[in-house]
Parts: structure tokens; sequence; C-alpha cells
């Protein structure tokens, strides 16, 4: 995908270090800013999961990320929300949630 910048999804999201992992892969010292969320939309519970579902939430938290100043993110884990959606005749919804932690890379003395 394509943004109005043209630039790539892929090229966006790999600007910001990520790491599923307490530190990051490379063992740079990084500095915690604190502990980021972001969700993805609501779908209907039966709705089929896809890749394009985390990668949504992966962006949204690559933004929260830039706005709080990080560098990288470590410890990135993904989870499903779900709630009973009232106002759509009490049909089960579900959004993907990626949480993370903001970090610093520290400055080579």
């Amino acid at each position: 995908m394509v943004d109005s910048r043209g630039t790539s999804e892929a090229t966006e999201l790999a600007s910001m270090q990520i790491s599923h992992t307490p530190e990051l892969d490379d063992g740079r010292q990084t500095f915690v800013i604190g502990r980021i969320k972001a969700v993805g939309a609501w779908r209907g519970a039966n709705a089929s999961r896809s890749e394009a579902e985390r990668q949504a939430a992966l962006k949204a938290l690559v933004q929260e990320a830039e706005d709080c100043g990080a560098d990288a993110i470590v410890g990135v884990d993904f989870q499903i929300d779900g709630i009973m959606g009232a106002d759509i005749d009490g049909v089960a919804l579900r959004r993907v949630v990626a949480t993370g932690l903001a970090v610093r890379i520290a400055l080579a003395a």
C-alpha cells in the first residue's frame, strides 16, 4: 500500500525498530520512555483475522511511539480484545490490540 507521500507502509514500519523481545536484537542500550498501546478497528467476531489487522495495529503503535519521541519499540505483543456490541443487536465484536515499550536508543560514547 502506498500513502499520499509515495512511500510504502513497509518502509514506514521499517523506520522504527521493532522487537518482540524485551531488548533490541543488536543489543544496543536503550532508555525506557513508557508503555504504549494501539488498537485496530472493531470487527465481527466471526470475521477472519488477517495479517492486515495486525499490521494496522502495529502501524498505529509506531505512530504512538513516534509521538513520544521513541527510536524503537521493544516487547511488542498482540492480543484480541472483545465486547458484545449492544448497538449491533448483541453481535460479538473483536479487535487487535498491540502493546509495547517505547524506548530511546543510547548514543554511543
